[in-house]
Order: C-alpha cells, then sequence, then structure tokens
C-alpha cells in the first residue's frame, strides 16, 4: 500500500556482509524518496530542529539557551524561567526583552531552502498539511498557505493579554521591539492590550501557562481535523516528513506517531540524534534538516531507483 520497502520483510541468510555507513545512508534517502513519491498525501511534522540551518536557535539545554542570552546566563535564568507568563508580571523588561529580540529576529530570518523542497514535493500531491510547535512563521514566511498550517504552541506573531481579560488575539505587526541585546532588556514601551491596558504577551504556549489564548490554536486544530477526514474519506496514502523534533517537548513526534498508528502513516523521521523509528516501514535519517532534504530530494529527481538488497547487506 505504501510502496515497497527495501529488505524488510524477507532477508535472505546468504553471503551477509555489513553495508559500508554512507551505503546505508543512500538507501536511506532511496527509501525516503520511495515513501514520498508514492504518497498521496504528504505532513510536514516540524519541531526547533527545522530552523536551524537557517541560522535559528533551539536552546538545546540551559548550555544552548545560555549561549544564545548571555545576559540571562550572568542572571541564572534558564529558559523555563523566562518562558513563562509570571516572567511578564516579575521580570517584564526581561520578558519582551528576550520575545522581543526573537520576534525581531525571525522577522528577518529566510527560510532555508529546505523549505523550498518541501512546497515543491507538497505541490505535487493531492493535498498537504503542516503541524509544528515552532512559534516563528517560517512556512507562512516561505510561502505555505496559512490556512493549511497548524501551530500547536501557537505563535510569536500573535499577541494576547497577560490577563487573558476577553480572551483575544491580534497581529504583533504594529509592534516594534527595541532591545538592549547585552542586557536582554526591552527599551521602548511593551505593547499593552487594548481592552483593559495592561501589558499583552506572546499568544505562545508557555510553561505553567493557566492563561494562554489557545482559540487561534483550536481552529487550526479543527481544520487539521477536517484535512485527516478527507485523508480517510479518499483512502489516501499518507507520508509523515518530521523534521528536528526531539523527545524534551515532545509534541509534534506525539503527533507524527499517534498519526502513523491512526491513519496508517509511514514516518520520515530527519533527526541528526534521535532519529529512531516506531517500525521498520518507517525511515530514520541521522541528520539535519537541510542536509537530509537535500539528499531525499536528489534520489527523488531519480526516482524509480532500482531496489539494492545490499541495503540490508546481502549480495
Amino acid at each position: 500500500m505504501y510502496g515497497f520497502s527495501v529488505g524488510i520483510d524477507f532477508v535472505p541468510s546468504v553471503n551477509v556482509r555489513p553495508p559500508t555507513a554512507q551505503k546505508r545512508m543512500t538507501d536511506f534517502f532511496h527509501r525516503a524518496a520511495d515513501l514520498i513519491a508514492q504518497a498521496d498525501a504528504i505532513i510536514i511534522a516540524a519541531g526547533a530542529g527545522m530552523g536551524v540551518d537557517s541560522g535559528l536557535p533551539d536552546f538545546r539545554g540551559n548550555a544552548g539557551f545560555w549561549n544564545a542570552y548571555p545576559a540571562l546566563a550572568k542572571a541564572q535564568i534558564n529558559f523555563t524561567d523566562i518562558a513563562n507568563p509570571r516572567a511578564f508580571h516579575q521580570h517584564p523588561e526581561l520578558a519582551w526583552g528576550f520575545y522581543g529580540h526573537r520576534l525581531d529576529l525571525y522577522r528577518k530570518t529566510v527560510p532555508h531552502s529546505g523549505f523550498r523542497i518541501l512546497k515543491k514535493w507538497a505541490k505535487g500531491k493531492k493535498a498537504s498539511w503542516i503541524f509544528t510547535s515552532n512559534v516563528d512563521g517560517q512556512f507562512q514566511k516561505a510561502g505555505f498557505d496559512p490556512e493549511q498550517i497548524h501551530e500547536c504552541h501557537g505563535s510569536i506573531h500573535h499577541l494576547q493579554c497577560c490577563e487573558d481579560c476577553v480572551g483575544d488575539v491580534w497581529s504583533a505587526d504594529a509592534f516594534q521591539p527595541e532591545v538592549n541585546t547585552e542586557q536582554c532588556k526591552l527599551v521602548n514601551s511593551p505593547p499593552i492590550c487594548p481592552i483593559c491596558g495592561l501589558i499583552a504577551r506572546p499568544n505562545i504556549l508557555m510553561f505553567g501557562d493557566w492563561n494562554w489564548q489557545h482559540e487561534r490554536e483550536h481552529e487550526q486544530r479543527q481544520r487539521e481535523a477536517k484535512w485527516l477526514e478527507k485523508v480517510i474519506h479518499n483512502l489516501w496514502n499518507v507520508v509523515v516528513i518530521e523534521i528536528g523534533a526531539g523527545t524534551a517537548i515532545p509534541s509534534v513526534r506525539h503527533f507524527s506517531e499517534e498519526t502513523s498508528r491512526k491513519y496508517g502513516a509511514r514516518i520520515i523521521r530527519i533527526n541528526p540524534r534521535e532519529f529512531d523509528v516506531p517500525s521498520k516501514l518507517d525511515v530514520g535519517i541521522p541528520m539535519g534538516s537541510l542536509e537530509a532534504l537535500l539528499a531525499i530530494d536528489d534520489a527523488l529527481n531519480a526516482w524509480p531507483q532500482e531496489i539494492d538488497l545490499n541495503f540490508m547487506g546481502i549480495a
């Protein structure tokens, strides 16, 4: 149903020799190309690792976070402390220094060419969807349809009241943050709620967040459910291309694996460290996003490939 994957169901026991690492990687790319080529629909599931090749930080542990924000390291403020609604009450200038810097960074960042490759693949299918824990808006900036994106943790490009006074969400376009990067402090006025006049915050799901206004995310989730219903109704083959999604905050991985269980989708998992996949029918590629996408695209351009059982070390 999902295309033949090399050496999965039948492995002869003769003339076995270990494949070289380069050969195994090449066959991983061909297997991934096979799944993509034979899919009717594509789901792109992206975590923080997707943006690394665009120059965005992924905040792996306190060391990675403090390297990006040395002023917070000096104050011994970690990621879970600053990415927290309490920070906007206790240290608003630091909270908006952090998020203001990120907002400005995301606005200026150009999506890497892997986004273009994914867009090309998606255009060649009957349908496509994006599920991402990233709040940076890079998929919209790369030209993907905003109506086909689910941002499960919200978006930095939208604001809400810190007190969630009326449950409203509005665009952050009018806010231009000025940040002292050495001190990680906002130096101009923060955005305020147009209803109650109190400080506003990004419409992002933070740690310990009981006031996150999730109506926008809920609308995206409803569109996603309708999209998946369409997939079921049409009996489409689906492949999930999961990129840069780790296990520390596993929202994207849970989505990928739940989609695989419920809809029979195969998973292509691109992750330089945590690339294990739940099934032998899936493909795990231990690489960064751009490098892997370029290699798979090369394999797709040469598809269909002749099946090579040397992937499993068979002469």
